[in-house]
């Protein structure tokens, strides 16, 4: 069928707190219909319907794929069931959109790739939607442009909390074997991803990581740091507790030869380059690409507003026929280095990332 002109039928699959996102992004599309919900709480799946007015109800994805009139799937259930969904849906010839993180597993991760490869018609796209933001665009331009000099460092730090409350909602939380780890691979990972997008790639990692005051609530790390080394010779390092009274604050810090720049939620702390001009020019870029448009309306505030704009990407690749912006393979990019740092950990070395 010629999806420029069809309508496109999306189900989601996992009705919780990400889905609502979702739903409201597809529902800004001209020609979208969302058809499914699937949760394996059935009253989780029918308040999404009710809410967006969607047909079809299900605890079960299966009966989703099965759909011959459903074209495309946006897989936002607990991280380890992601590879078994996004596969599935692949191999019956539907588009996918998996949220964070794209698998909880290097096995995982690998089924994923296998699969995205194997049906190189269909798109398959893992969520890390701050890419999109124009800020974090900008940066990347202005490393590649070598407005710094030589990078010599660049970090990150993700001041956040979570609570008793949020860990004890949902069982899959705070557990190794369902959601991979915590703090590291569920809140930082947006950050982790920004991080090794606009520098260029990690080429190894030495991490440590601790629980320090969810010991009674979950058996994951609530606390980590890590160094690394990236691809184009720079150092850097990564920071990131799920503890601190700060309930969302992340921070990036980037050290040249001949420049310095430092922002915090994405405003710059701190502007200075060794070039006459260019810090005024790139406090105005940066102010430019301050996005003062409203978070998705049913989403958390801290996603930030770009959700809508990941998922018009998913839509305009399938009509497009078109790669996504963020192909599975580039989603798992962060995974892996995430994978890299408990691993460090445990066998206490440094850990080399895939080429």
């Amino acid at each position: 069928m010629n999806m420029a002109s069809s309508e496109l039928h999306v189900g989601i699959i996992g009705c919780g707190v990400v889905a609502p996102s979702h739903a409201e992004g597809y529902q800004r599309i001209p020609g979208v219909r969302i058809t499914w919900a699937c949760d394996l709480v059935e009253s989780k799946a029918r308040a999404l319907a009710d809410r967006f007015g969607i047909p079809h109800v299900t605890t079960d994805y299966r009966n989703v794929l099965k759909d011959p009139d459903l074209h495309a799937v946006s897989v936002c259930t607990d991280h380890a069931s992601h590879a078994d969904i996004t596969v599935a849906a692949l191999d019956a010839g539907k588009h996918v959109l998996c949220e964070k993180a794209l698998a909880a597993t290097s096995a995982g991760l690998d089924r994923i790739i296998a699969a995205e490869r194997r049906h190189p018609e269909l798109i398959c796209s893992g969520v890390f939607q701050h890419r999109f933001d124009r800020v974090y665009q900008y940066v990347k331009r202005l490393i590649e442009e070598r407005a710094f000099g030589d990078l010599l460092t660049a970090s990150c730090k993700v001041l956040c909390l979570r609570t008793r409350e949020y860990y004890q909602a949902d069982r899959w939380r705070g557990t190794w074997e369902q959601e991979g780890g915590s703090v590291m691979i569920n809140q930082a990972i947006h950050f982790v991803d920004v991080l090794q997008w606009v520098v260029g790639g990690v080429e190894a990692v030495a991490a440590a990581y601790a629980n320090l005051t969810h010991g009674d609530v979950i058996e994951t790390e609530d606390t980590a740091v890590a160094t690394v080394r990236f691809r184009n010779g720079a150092l850097g390092s990564i920071l990131a507790t799920s503890s601190s009274h700060l309930r969302w604050d992340p921070t990036f810090f980037f050290y040249g030869s001949r420049g310095t720049l430092e922002l915090r939620n994405g405003r710059p702390l701190r502007v200075e380059f060794a070039e006459p001009g260019r810090a005024q020019q790139v406090v105005h870029d940066l102010e430019a690409c301050a996005d003062r448009s409203s978070p998705t309306r049913m989403g958390k505030d801290y996603y930030g507003p770009s959700h809508p704009t990941q998922i018009a990407d998913f839509v305009g690749a399938i009509r497009e026929r078109r790669p996504a912006f963020i192909p599975a393979h580039e989603a798992r990019k962060a995974v892996d280095l995430v994978l890299a740092m408990y691993a460090s950990h445990r066998e206490g070395r440094w850990i080399a990332l895939p080429s």
